[in-house]
């Protein structure tokens, strides 16, 4: 009798391939596959869990897929046939193929046999599978959840050129994975000159990014690592300025201020130099600089002045009937948005044997006029119209031009720019934020062939609250600048990176042109099913995945990773995170068995004092008072230790 040696069961075999309908596979269990925990090599495997990943040689490749369902519902056929198969049953989705000596790769190219055979993927695999292929080109945002060992790494490349969303429910890290990431790519041993701009609505990234980054804000104070935040009125297209000046206008005004804001940019000179630009090339759109507290004037001056000849006959500016000031018309002044000052109309001739006659525009509508005024006087909305540097002389000359607002926003000596918008008062904020969006892309459109340009060095735009101002059906100016870049900036350099807690109400155009999603814990039914629409890939399994995910953990899918991956988000260091933790009603104790830190309803409190609140609320400045400055900065430096 010859004894014959019997191979070794493989430990990573699953069962068989019963059922192939496109992407979505069908593995029946082998009986003898055991249940529960197996173990490979000394690591140990969770067999049939949801979200975990399967095998599948076929010839010279491996196809990979995803468990999306197990149990007899994962059975081929109706449900009511399933008792007929049993419950040993797993679904999966395919999403890529490699192994072999060959890189993976998204998508198949073929599809597999019934009788392939379906086994875990291990450890070993996964490390195949994650590795990246030039590390230079991606960057690490954490660890693969189910393999610890495994770094979680993201394509630079197309994260950015393809555009990318990070969402998820209040608390569950969103801010922190957006801080580890912008961290981990500002590093100047790996990436000397990187461009990224981020507009922070609530101020949580003012300290988030230590050197790495400059900060500007609204009515910034002197002494902090913050310089002023300007937005050039006059970079503005005639519509945004529009917007936040007159309102709507219908066509005789209209056509007034087109002409009227064209004829001045044609002799501004921004920076104190002339524009090599004829006449005709020069258009109200032309971000050429003008002097608007002028245009006022002249505006006030056409419908509220008077005249010493008719509507009928040539009023001009020499037939302005002024009145006088020490035997001085008395014309006011633009830059001190002082008002001129008209006679009385008469219906005889005055003592002086003249009569005065109103304007030829004195019964046109000049609701306009007025709210341009109330803007222009507004201190909030300084940064717009007495832009520092930029602003503009009633000659329209400036003192510098929009280069040196570029090189501020995107220049090599910082990798990050925050736009810190907590000051911008909410009526402006999302015009703001198209012009921002809007004035960065033109630059970039039309500057691409240059060595500064996007497609020499792309630019990365980092959109927090995103949900506040890209609302879906809305016509904004913000989601008009989103959607343009969503739909071009690929082709010259510009990618967007959208951050929300509510992605069902960002506008599906813009969330659908995202190739990378980086979700975390979702609760909302209606949330996930935008994730589940816009996924590039057949992922029910992992989406269902999305309410018990843990804080700081994420589901990544799309052109950034090779496979869909489950991955622990690294934090960054203590000190350098966003300001976006929530407060402690009960402060828990440190080692030394003290609070970590003050506040909380467990604090005795002996006086309070609410004149510091009150100045910050006023000043519309967290730290408006030196008292709470210090304090905080206090609270910092414990945190740091």
């Amino acid at each position: 009798m010859t004894n014959k040696t019997q191979k070794p069961a493989d430990p990573t075999l699953l069962g068989t391939v019963e059922d192939v309908s496109g992407p979505t596979v069908r593995i029946k269990l082998n009986d003898d596959t055991a249940s529960g925990l197996v173990f490979v090599r000394g690591e140990g495997y969770r067999i049939g869990q949801v979200g975990s990943f399967i095998r599948i040689p076929a010839g010279y490749l491996d196809l990979f897929g995803i468990v999306s369902q197990v149990g007899a519902g994962a059975a081929p056929g109706p449900p009511e046939k399933a008792p007929v198969f049993g419950n040993r049953w797993i679904r999966a989705e395919l999403v890529g193929e490699g192994g072999r000596g060959r890189k993976f790769e998204r998508g198949i190219s073929q599809y597999p046999s019934i009788g392939d055979s379906a086994h875990v993927v291990t450890e070993s695999d996964l490390a195949a599978i994650y590795a990246p292929g030039d590390k230079r080109t991606y960057v690490s945002i954490g660890r693969v959840a189910s393999a610890e060992s495994i770094p979680a790494y993201l394509d630079l490349n197309k994260l950015v050129a393809r555009h990318s969303a990070v969402v998820g429910s209040t608390g569950a890290g969103k801010s922190t994975t957006i801080g580890s990431l912008l961290d981990s790519i500002a590093r100047p041993d790996r990436f000397p000159s990187p461009r990224i701009v981020l507009l922070d609505l609530h101020g949580e990234y003012i300290k988030a990014f230590g050197k790495s980054a400059r900060v500007f804000r609204v009515n910034a104070i002197e002494g902090r690592d913050e310089q002023p935040l300007y937005v050039p009125f006059w970079a503005l297209t005639s519509d945004e300025l529009m917007s936040v000046t007159t309102g709507l206008l219908s066509p005789v005004p209209l056509g007034y201020f087109l002409e009227t804001v064209a004829a001045l940019k044609r002799s501004s000179k921004p920076g104190g130099q002339s524009v090599e630009l004829s006449e005709e090339d020069v258009t109200a759109d032309t971000p050429l600089p003008f002097c608007i507290h002028k245009f006022w004037l002249d505006m006030h001056c056409l419908h509220y002045s008077t005249h010493t000849v008719a509507p009928s006959a040539n009023q001009s500016e020499a037939s302005r009937a002024y009145e006088l000031k020490n035997d001085k018309p008395y014309l006011g002044d633009a830059l001190k948005m002082q008002r001129p000052r008209f006679r009385a109309t008469t219906n005889a001739p005055d003592e002086h044997g003249v009569r005065i006659y109103k304007s030829a525009s004195g019964d046109q509508p000049r609701g306009h006029v007025d709210t341009l005024e109330s803007k222009l006087r507004d201190p909030r909305l300084s940064f717009l119209f007495q832009p520092g540097p930029w602003s503009v002389n009633e000659d329209g000359s400036t003192s510098k031009d929009l280069d040196s607002l570029l090189a501020q926003w995107v220049d090599k000596d910082k990798p990050i720019t925050v736009l810190d918008l907590s000051g911008v008062p909410p009526t402006v904020l999302d015009d703001l934020v198209g012009a921002v969006l809007r004035i960065l892309y033109d630059a970039m459109f039309w500057g691409r062939a240059t060595p500064v340009g996007a497609r020499r060095r792309p630019l990365l735009i980092v959109l927090e609250e995103a949900h506040t101002y890209l609302a879906a059906q809305s016509k904004s100016r913000a989601g008009a600048a989103a959607r343009r870049i969503a739909k071009e900036g690929r082709k010259y350099g510009v990618g967007l990176m959208l951050v929300s807690q509510r992605p069902s109400e960002i506008d599906e155009t813009i969330l659908a042109q995202c190739g990378t999603l980086v979700a975390m814990r979702l609760t909302n039914d209606k949330d996930r099913g935008q994730i589940r629409s816009c996924a590039s890939d057949n992922l029910e399994g992992l989406i269902s995945m999305l309410p018990i995910l843990r804080t700081g953990e994420a589901l990544v899918v799309g052109e950034a990773v090779g496979l869909p991956v489950r991955a622990l988000i690294e934090p960054p260091p203590v000190g350098r995170r966003p300001d976006s933790d929530d407060p402690k009603v009960v402060v828990p104790l440190g080692k030394n068995g003290k609070p970590e830190r003050p506040g909380g309803w467990t604090e005795p409190i002996s006086s309070e004092d609410y004149s510091m609140l009150v100045k910050c609320w006023r000043a519309q400045d967290i730290l408006a008072n030196k008292l709470v400055a210090a304090d905080t900065e206090k609270t910092t430096v414990k945190q740091k230790k």
